[in-house]
């Protein structure tokens, strides 16, 4: 899993703040580290950039903390990919399903907690590339707040799209960590996020979007029942009181539809009018795909169009597309991103997994408003165990 074109390395540290033993991490070719050239997955970026003369601020929390720091593992090239794939340093196989893919961008550092080789790793998620490598691995996988963990020192993909600020870019990136255990995963991100430890609160209700389940491909109650058993096991019945059934649902694509109303722009788009699609998110993903070429374009379309590096199948489509794309309608997307980020407030996200089905990692994704990392973590945490519980009786019935 490690860059072959960089050793291993191990830093020891003294300070430990994580608990009382030292956890065991690895980070995506993204992150600086001091004396080491950050490869972006690719050799020819490899090549042409220097050794790095400091190191990214989020991995010098976590080893600051106690960590102790294994390694580089292998990610898609350029980050441009959810497969997890790479031609040049092989792709990490998925314990979870050896023959399926790993999902990416931050495959080898999920597959490294996977694995078990390391207690937790580092990655990067712009349009989920943290949370899809963790949910097809069946580990957990964090995205924080949009700006809350400082990234100086990772090479940026969509400065508008991705979660850490980069000041040496100009640019922000979503940063984001994989555990195993839920306990670690909390700890981690309350080094990274510098958030003090508060008791659990109980959240007032849980909404799940219909319309998305609806897409699955296995029986959507196999995710929907262990979700809403466990939290009516930890929260309360049917009803609270004289309040309403805690677990809600509603349409998400009709709430995006009216609340996100530049969406017409898109309308028509090719991925609208495939089958198993939710017209207004497929809309969605049309204006999130233009803007992240364009902004792949700018931060990188130079060195492409300068170096014209060698890149796997599909990346080397992909990022030659960016690169001879337009700005037409920039503008609109950013309209988009605005009114989207206003009538979700901006949410984080975290990758959980529930078991297997047809021997295939099942996982579900729980969003909050954006500051409340310490409130999700501390819930993912909570419920953990008694999700556990619920999937192994699910998996017993076979549903």
């Amino acid at each position: 899993m490690a860059n072959q074109t960089e050793p291993l390395f191990t830093i020891k540290v003294t300070s430990i703040n994580l608990s009382d033993d030292c956890f065991i991490s690895s980070q995506t070719d993204r992150f600086d580290m001091v004396g080491y050239v950050t490869g972006f997955g690719n050799p020819d970026w490899a090549r042409t950039h220097s050794a790095a003369t400091t190191t990214a601020p989020a991995v010098l929390a976590v080893l600051s903390g106690g960590a102790t720091c294994m390694g580089r593992t292998v990610m898609d090239e350029m980050a441009y990919s959810i497969n997890g794939e790479n031609k040049h340093y092989g792709t990490p196989k998925n314990i979870c399903s050896p023959d399926r893919l790993p999902g990416g961008s931050s495959s080898g550092s999920a597959v490294a907690v996977g694995g078990m080789l390391v207690d937790f790793s580092l990655g990067t998620d712009t349009g989920g590339s943290v949370r899809v490598p963790a949910s097809y691995c069946g580990i957990l996988g964090f995205r924080p707040s949009h700006g809350v963990v400082s990234t100086t020192g990772v090479i940026p993909l969509a400065q508008s799209l991705d979660t850490v600020v980069h000041n040496s870019w100009s640019s922000t990136c979503y940063s984001g960590w994989f555990a195993r255990d839920a306990d670690i995963l909390n700890r981690v991100g309350r080094v990274l996020l510098q958030l003090r430890e508060v008791e659990p609160v109980k959240p007032t209700h849980i909404t799940i979007a219909e319309d998305c389940f609806q897409l699955l491909s296995i029986p959507s109650h196999r995710v929907t029942s262990v979700l809403v058993k466990s939290v009516e096991k930890l929260f309360g019945g049917k009803y609270i009181g004289k309040m309403c059934h805690i677990v809600k649902y509603a349409c998400l694509g009709d709430y995006v539809k009216d609340n996100v109303p530049t969406l017409k722009h898109f309308k028509g788009d090719r991925l609208e009018d495939q089958e198993y699609n939710v017209a207004s998110l497929a809309a969605l993903s049309s204006a999130y795909r233009r803007l992240e070429r364009s902004e792949f374009k700018n931060n990188h379309g130079e060195w492409v169009s300068t170096v014209k590096p060698d890149l796997g199948p599909g990346i080397s489509e992909r990022v030659w597309e960016a690169v001879r794309s337009t700005d037409e309608n920039i503008d609109v997307c950013h309209s988009v991103k605005t009114e989207l980020r206003v009538a979700l407030t901006a949410l984080l996200g975290v990758s959980i997994p529930l078991g297997t089905y047809d021997n295939l990692a099942v996982s579900v994704s729980l969003l909050a408003k954006h500051g409340s990392d310490g409130f999700l973590l501390n819930l993912v945490e909570t419920l953990y165990g008694t999700l556990k519980e619920q999937i192994d009786i699910a998996q017993e019935l076979s549903y």
